[in-house]
């Protein structure tokens, strides 16, 4: 019973959860970046602009982060900096582009904003590229 509230986190627990953290978080956001990168490959320019930077920007940075940096995340590479863009992405879907939305509108951004604040704080862990090319030097 006392480990059920034990507090102390083994490293490969935390490792195994960095990894699930990565996966999931990058694979669930490729199910919405893949349908964007789609529609910018057709030409398809349509897309909301909710910073001013016009329509055609916008969409090629949310492709940017919401399928290529996901890829990032997912396999483990330069996780920290990859993240940045998907932090961005989803801080303008929760808090500009569901701003006046009720919560259940702006939940999901904002589980995906947590996963990578996370990701961010934590880095990748042991079970990434990261790892690997931080062994060799």
């Amino acid at each position: 019973m006392r480990k059920v509230f034990q507090t102390r986190v083994s490293p490969l627990a935390a490792n195994i959860g960095l990894l699930l953290l990565r996966l999931s978080a990058g694979g669930f956001m490729l199910t919405h970046g893949y349908p964007k990168l789609q529609r910018l490959l057709s030409g398809e320019m349509r897309f909301g602009d909710p910073l001013g930077l016009g329509p055609e920007v916008s969409l090629v940075l949310a492709v940017f982060a919401e399928f290529f940096c996901s890829i990032l995340v997912m396999l483990g590479i330069g996780t920290r900096l990859a993240v940045i863009p998907l932090i961005v992405t989803m801080s303008v879907a929760a808090f500009i582009a569901h701003g006046d939305d009720p919560f259940g509108r702006k939940e999901l951004a904002l589980m995906y904003l947590v996963s990578y604040v996370v990701l961010l704080l934590n880095g990748s862990g042991k079970f990434s590229v990261d790892q690997l090319l931080g062994r060799r030097k």
